[in-house]
C-alpha cells in the first residue's frame, strides 16, 4: 500500500454518519431542479436490477430522494437525450454520459481477456454479423437481432446474444436504453457524443476518476468502501488514492484507515432528513459492512434464499428515518392495496416513521390501501397500524 501521510482531521461516529447521508443526497434539501439526472449525477451510478416490487431499483433510487416523481419521468431522465450509458460499474449500472472515457480501462480489460462466461463459436463471423444489423438497422434489442436464448435454460444464451453482449463489454456497442426492461444496443458513434467518443485515457487515470468520484458519492469512506463502490480491486485503489484529491481522515469506531471527500469536510451536514424506504440496491446500504459500521444495521438482499429461511422477506426494503435505518418492510401489491407483508422496527417510535413512509409509497404507486400482514410482534403491527388509520 503507498504510504501516506497521517490523518490532520477526526470524525466523531455521528459525523461520518451524517457525512454520508449528505452525501448519498438524503440530508438537506432535495434538488428538485436537477430531477432524476441530478440525482445520477450526484451518485455516479445507479444499479439496475430484475426484482420488481413496488417498481424497479434504478426508480426507487429517485424515488428515495426525491419523493414521488412521476415514474415515466423516471425512464425518459435516464433513456434520452444520449444522457446515460448503461456498464459494468458496482454491478449493472445507469452511468452519466460524461464518465464513458473513464471506464475505458475496463473495456480494454475485457478485451484483452479474450471473452466472458460465455464462449463464442465463432466471434468474428457472429460479432461482425451484429455489427452489421446495427449499422444497417439503427438500435436493436437481443431479440430484435436474432434472439437471446437458445430455447433451454436462462443462462443459455443464443450465440447473438453472447456476441452481442461481448461487443458490449469492450466498448464495441452500447446500451444506452433499456425498452419494457430489455437492454437496446447500438453503435457508440450514435449513442456516445463526439467529445466523449475515445478511449485515450490510462488506466491510471480513469481508476484516478473512479476513486475520486467514489469519495465523493461516499463522503467518507475506507479503501474497502471506495473499492467497492465502482467494483475495483484494492491495489487499485492504493496506487491512485494519494493523488485523488481524497483526504485522509480518521474516524470514531472505524478500525480502518478512512479518506474523505475534502468538500465533504468543508461545511457541517445539516438539514432535513429524508424518511422513506429504500431498495437494497441503493448505493447507501448497497455496501453490507459499511451499513453495518455506519448505521449499526445488518441487512441483506433475501430475494435468492429459500423461502422457509428468510428472516425479514423477499424485498425487505430498510426504513430511513431521522438519519438512521429504523426498521424495515417485505412490500408487495395486491390491485389497489399496498401490503406490508412483513415488517419490524428498531425500536417502537418507529411506528410513526414507517406508516409515513409506507403511506407515501402507496400513493406513488397508484395504491390506495395499506395493509399490514405480519409483523415482528402484535405490538409492533398494533402501532404502526395505528399511525396508518390517523394517515388515511
Amino acid at each position: 500500500m503507498t504510504s501516506l501521510p497521517p490523518p490532520t482531521v477526526s470524525l466523531s461516529a455521528d459525523e461520518a454518519r451524517r457525512i454520508a447521508l449528505r452525501a448519498q443526497g438524503f440530508l438537506g434539501a432535495p434538488d428538485r431542479r436537477g430531477g432524476v439526472r441530478g440525482v445520477l449525477r450526484h451518485l455516479g451510478a445507479v444499479q439496475l436490477d430484475t426484482i420488481s416490487v413496488l417498481a424497479r431499483s434504478h426508480e426507487l433510487i429517485p424515488y428515495a430522494r426525491l419523493g414521488a416523481v412521476g415514474r415515466a419521468a423516471v425512464e425518459s431522465a435516464y433513456w434520452t437525450d444520449r444522457h446515460a450509458f448503461e456498464y459494468w460499474s458496482h454491478a449493472a449500472c445507469i452511468l452519466p454520459i460524461e464518465e464513458w472515457p473513464h471506464f475505458a480501462f475496463r473495456r480494454r480489460a475485457n478485451r484483452a481477456r479474450g471473452h466472458r462466461w460465455h464462449i463464442l463459436a465463432d466471434k468474428e463471423r457472429s460479432t461482425k454479423a451484429v455489427l452489421d444489423r446495427l449499422a444497417a438497422e439503427g438500435p436493436l434489442t437481443s431479440t430484435e437481432l436474432g434472439g437471446a436464448k437458445k430455447g433451454g435454460e436462462w443462462f443459455e444464451w443464443s450465440e447473438t446474444k453472447i456476441a452481442v453482449e461481448w461487443l458490449l463489454d469492450t466498448g464495441d456497442v452500447v446500451c444506452g436504453e433499456r425498452r419494457g426492461w430489455k437492454r437496446v444496443y447500438d453503435l457508440p458513434e450514435r449513442a456516445v457524443p463526439d467529445a466523449l467518443l475515445h478511449d485515450d485515457l490510462d488506466d491510471s487515470t480513469c481508476v484516478r476518476r473512479l476513486v475520486a468520484l467514489a469519495g465523493q458519492s461516499l463522503g467518507v469512506g475506507t479503501r474497502a468502501d471506495i473499492a467497492d463502490y465502482h467494483r475495483l480491486k484494492g491495489e487499485q485503489v492504493d496506487a491512485v488514492i494519494a493523488d485523488s484529491g481524497l483526504v485522509p481522515v480518521e474516524v470514531e469506531g472505524w478500525a480502518k484507515a478512512a479518506w474523505a471527500d475534502p468538500a465533504a469536510l468543508a461545511t457541517a451536514p445539516r438539514g432535513r432528513h429524508r424518511t422513506t424506504l429504500l431498495s437494497p440496491f441503493d448505493s447507501l446500504v448497497w455496501d453490507r459492512p459499511r451499513t453495518e459500521r455506519i448505521f449499526g444495521f445488518t441487512h441483506r438482499l433475501e430475494a435468492y434464499v429459500p423461502k422457509p429461511k428468510r428472516i425479514h422477506g423477499y424485498f425487505a426494503m430498510p426504513l430511513l428515518a431521522g438519519g438512521h435505518l429504523r426498521g424495515r418492510v417485505d412490500p408487495a401489491r395486491e390491485g389497489r392495496t399496498l401490503v406490508a407483508r412483513q415488517l419490524s422496527l428498531q425500536t417502537p417510535a418507529a411506528a410513526g416513521a414507517m406508516a409515513e413512509a409506507l403511506w407515501e409509497a402507496a400513493r406513488w404507486v397508484g395504491c390506495e390501501e395499506v395493509r399490514v400482514e405480519r409483523a415482528q410482534s402484535p405490538r409492533e403491527a398494533a402501532a404502526v397500524m395505528a399511525e396508518l388509520a390517523l394517515r388515511s
